[in-house]
């Protein structure tokens, strides 16, 4: 089954489960500080994915989509 490209999917390796959560990051050593680069999570994926980039020192913000989505209208 092809997903919707409407539909957000998850950025975990493999997986194509619905997007529930962005997680907003940015790496100081190659953006400004005020750019955000986004990863989408699952339910599943959302712990895994915020401690990769937590990890780093890259992690910025952790947003439900939809508020996420609702931030650019």
């Amino acid at each position: 089954m092809v997903p919707d490209p409407e539909t957000p999917i998850c950025s975990a390796k493999g997986c194509r489960a619905t997007a529930a959560w962005v997680l907003a990051w940015n790496n100081p050593k190659v953006h400004t500080p005020e750019r955000r680069k986004t990863w989408l999570a699952c339910e599943e994926h959302r712990e895994h994915l915020s401690q990769f980039l937590g990890v780093r020192g890259f992690l910025k913000d952790v947003v439900p989509f939809g508020e996420w989505e609702a931030r650019d209208v």
